[in-house]
């Protein structure tokens, strides 16, 4: 006897199965959907060549600031892929508004890329390429996927792109000034003969020699406040439940990336003085990646005790990265 469950026809908005992942009134096989989202990031990186040419470029060269981009949309991804049943499950329904935010992004970067010397900027270019990829999201996915999407989104925008040197100039100014004070504390407290003046540290040695130390902003490793910020935002989203967690330890990431510049500069003083070469060159930006593992652990450790100012019986089951389901 022939079973009836087999000839029951299944909703057109099932739940993907064990063998597929449902996209509307379509099964779409695990396989056919790799090799179709590797067609698409083919063909994104090839429209826009020119933006991830350079953002590969400086995240190469300039490994210390900017090293952290590389990573930035693989972490994206993940919090794409955390969402996946709930993607799976939405009709394919393409709109004007994808298709529009598609076109504004494709003339943003031409005009970027073709246009006025004024407007031929990276970041110009960032804007372009955001837009783009938003409207492809919403175009696969459905306008209603906006609600899980915008946050991988939004990760990938703000903390995936090189951004403009006037501009981290303005942000990282004070926290420059901040750590040559606070190193100059710390070396002279540790019994460190130091004098500052502005943002030059000197330390003295018992010889009579002197050895200076310039804590200018293309070496004080404020730039790592991006990735100190993109760390923070990762972490809370994927392991606190709560919003008002999630902003505390966000902007932890502040005092955390300025106490860890502070010990990274004193650093750089105390080894300056068994050679003048450790705070420059390859060694001192070797220094600044080794502070980047007792930056992290600090993250833990705040997560850690902003998760424990809750009753662990009143916490939500699980963090989200987007809207409600």
């Amino acid at each position: 006897m022939t079973s009836s469950a087999a000839n029951t026809p299944q909703p057109r908005n099932a739940a993907p199965g064990a063998d597929g992942v449902g996209v509307g009134a379509l099964d779409v096989s695990d396989r056919a959907a790799i090799a179709w989202g590797a067609l698409f990031v083919v063909a994104f990186v090839g429209t826009f060549f020119e933006f991830f040419r350079y953002q590969f470029v400086q995240a190469t060269t300039q490994v210390q600031d900017w090293g952290h981009t590389l990573l930035i949309p693989l972490i994206a991804g993940y919090f794409v892929y955390v969402q996946r049943e709930k993607l799976a499950v939405r009709r394919f329904a393409p709109s004007w508004t994808a298709f529009l935010l598609l076109f504004v992004g494709l003339a943003i970067y031409s005009a970027s890329a073709f246009g006025p010397p004024a407007i031929q900027h990276h970041n110009v270019r960032g804007v372009g390429v955001g837009f783009a990829l938003l409207g492809c999201l919403l175009a696969v996915f459905g306008t209603a996927s906006f609600r899980w999407l915008w946050f991988p989104w939004a990760y990938w925008w703000v903390f995936g792109q090189t951004i403009s040197e006037r501009v981290m100039s303005r942000v990282t100014e004070r926290l420059q000034d901040w750590s040559a004070i606070g190193a100059d504390i710390l070396l002279n407290t540790l019994g460190i003969d130091t004098d500052r003046v502005g943002n030059v540290l000197t330390v003295h040695m018992s010889d009579g020699t002197t050895h200076p130390l310039n804590v200018a902003e293309a070496c004080s490793g404020m730039r790592t406040l991006m990735a100190f910020l993109a760390i923070g935002v990762a972490l809370a989203a994927l392991g606190l439940p709560r919003w008002w967690q999630r902003v505390l330890l966000v902007v932890a990431g502040v005092p955390i990336s300025l106490f860890v510049n502070v010990l990274r500069v004193a650093s750089l003083g105390m080894l300056s003085m068994v050679d003048s070469n450790f705070s420059t060159g390859e060694f001192h930006s070797m220094v600044g990646l080794v502070w980047l593992i007792p930056a992290f652990l600090m993250f833990l450790g705040v997560m850690w005790v902003i998760r424990n100012l809750v009753d662990e019986g009143q916490t939500p089951t699980a963090p989200r990265t987007g809207g409600k389901s």
